[in-house]
């Protein structure tokens, strides 16, 4: 499944709600299964057995478990049945299937439980072995933990801070845990995905490289405007992760093209290691690191104000994001 969370305007105001792509089609799979309750099961309570089992909310919806996924999947195939015969709509008239015109898309889980941003690429963190990588990098997966309040989706403007004259996207994508576990086991770690989405983790260059090499600390502030998220979130077993196809556009023209099975770190190995005496929530998001050659900090090439990012990821889609204009320049003094 190709799983979406996505706004729509209504007379109190925009709602988010979570859908599913069929056929360029966004189905709202909480008000679907409420149909389906009603028609099928003949449930005087489908509202509220359609909350508790197939919620709105991505986050609760991952903590549904197997029954959310299976009440997810004859959601869809009862939509499309029912799309044949005549218009669906909820028992009340609601909306329940929706162009891709009609809706925005948010990142797939507007705010995560926790992010951490592996880096699990030898080539990226050794600039094409540029650098030599300590001893202890082949040792363990090491990550930054990031801000999970400046998370934004596919569309949306990518802000230029005013700190910063050297913005980068880096070329990711990455997992959301999708039940709770402490001290996984390599093998049973992959039973925690909820699934992949595209990750685009911005990065002011110059605050970051003075944090980390000067202090030995963060990065912090250098990654604090925002990361980009989506287009949606695909189950695991709709791709390969050991071997999807990665590319950075930046107005059309291909910078990054590179493979997810060139990563030094499984998922296996990340997801135990993360794990190790803590735990991990429904709605953590791991991050894959940057893949070789997926930023301009490698390329020395810049992003500028108003360009277009399209980071696209096989079996996953494109997430498309522009970048916002450049305010005047900010400096801290003591």
């Amino acid at each position: 499944m190709k799983l979406v969370t996505f706004e729509v305007s209504t007379p109190l105001g925009p709602v988010q709600r979570i859908g599913a792509l069929t056929k360029e089609k966004i189905v709202d799979l909480n008000m679907g299964y409420t149909c389906y309750l009603v028609d099928k099961r003949s449930s005087g309570r489908a509202y509220e057995a359609a909350a508790a089992v197939l919620p709105p909310d991505m986050i609760d919806f991952f903590r549904s478990g197997k029954d959310g996924k299976e009440a997810a999947e004859t959601t869809i195939d009862y939509v499309a049945k029912q799309e044949l015969k005549s218009l669906l709509l909820g028992p009340k008239g609601e909306k329940i299937l929706y162009e891709m015109a009609e809706v925005k898309l948010k990142a797939p889980v507007p705010r995560p439980n926790s992010l951490r941003d592996y880096i699990a690429f030898e080539g990226h963190a050794s600039l094409s072995g540029k650098k030599q990588l300590d001893k202890g990098w082949y040792e363990m997966p090491v990550c930054y933990k990031g801000n999970c309040d400046t998370i934004i989706g596919p569309g949306e403007t990518i802000l230029w801070p005013a700190f910063t004259d050297l913005l980068d996207y880096e070329l990711e994508y990455g997992i959301f845990i999708g039940k709770e576990g402490k001290n996984i086991p390599r093998g049973k770690a992959e039973e925690y995905i909820a699934g992949y989405t595209i990750f685009n983790d911005i990065s002011a260059r110059d605050i970051q490289l003075t944090e980390m090499l000067a202090f030995g600390l963060g990065p912090v502030k250098g990654k604090d405007s925002c990361s980009v998220m989506g287009p949606c979130l695909v189950t695991p077993d709709e791709i390969d992760p050991k071997n999807m196809r990665m590319t950075a556009r930046i107005n059309g023209e291909v910078w990054s093209d590179n493979n997810s099975g060139t990563s030094y770190w499984t998922w296996p190995q990340i997801i135990e290691f993360a794990s190790m005496e803590e735990a991990l929530y429904p709605g953590d998001f791991l991050g894959s690191g940057t893949v070789e050659g997926g930023c301009g900090l490698e390329l020395n090439r810049w992003i500028q104000p108003g360009d277009v990012i399209e980071l696209e990821a096989e079996g996953i889609g494109i997430l498309r994001n522009q970048v916002g204009q450049k305010p005047p320049k900010r400096t801290f003094t003591r």
